[in-house]
């Protein structure tokens, strides 16, 4: 099997999930952040690009406003950003609306990408359901996304659990989930990583459940 041409596409890791409305809450944040330069670094070593892409709200937003503090990038990611083979701003959840960045991927023959970054439950999700049409494979690392808890009429769910299931379900169809050891160990090794599937993740579902802790 040859080897995934891969890229790493880093999401939104800006000072709003840090410092503003939307602080990431499970995995700890900066834990999360650590892993994803980690990734960046590994990334790096391996010749594979890397592709910074940053949210941008409308002017007066109260979340990722042209020019706010909360828009810029962490600080730990300013130098490896400044390495980066592409940058992408974008104005949806999903890196592939309106950026581009479908077409740079394929033009270098890139077909596997791997999303680290936030949040789990929007753009991440968005992200790797949108590449699914585009041919592309799919990587999520668990440990350098994270998730915010959530509370609407709907009902509401603690950072974790929405993490925690929304890992289970893109590993069940979307995409191939890992810790970004893991990941490292598959690059180093020019392996992909295992994936799931939704009818084997159903069958399981319908079995004995294991023994909580």
């Amino acid at each position: 099997m040859a080897a995934p041409r891969r890229a790493l596409v880093v999401i939104d890791v800006q000072q709003e999930y840090f410092e503003g409305l939307l602080q990431i809450q499970h995995p700890p944040r900066e834990e999360s952040r650590a892993r994803v330069v980690e990734a960046m670094a590994a990334a790096a070593d391996a010749g594979a690009p890397v592709v910074v892409v940053r949210h941008e709200g409308p002017q007066g937003s109260p979340v990722f406003a042209p020019g706010s503090p909360t828009a810029e990038l962490h600080p730990d990611l300013d130098g490896p950003a400044a390495r980066a083979a592409h940058h992408v701003t974008k104005e949806f959840a999903s890196v592939f609306a309106g950026t581009g960045l479908e077409e740079w991927l394929h033009e270098r023959d890139v077909d596997t990408v791997t999303l680290v970054g936030y949040m789990t439950n929007n753009c991440v999700l968005g992200s790797a359901a949108a590449a699914e049409p585009l041919g592309l494979t799919v990587e999520v690392l668990s440990d350098a996304t994270g998730a915010i808890d959530i509370v609407n009429a709907a009902g509401s769910a603690p950072a974790r659990q929405v993490h925690d299931t929304l890992m289970a379900l893109l590993a069940s169809s979307w995409a191939a989930v890992a810790t970004t050891q893991e990941w490292v160990d598959a690059v180093r090794a020019g392996a992909a990583l295992p994936a799931d599937n939704l009818v084997e993740s159903a069958a399981r579902g319908r079995g004995p459940r294991p023994a909580q802790a």
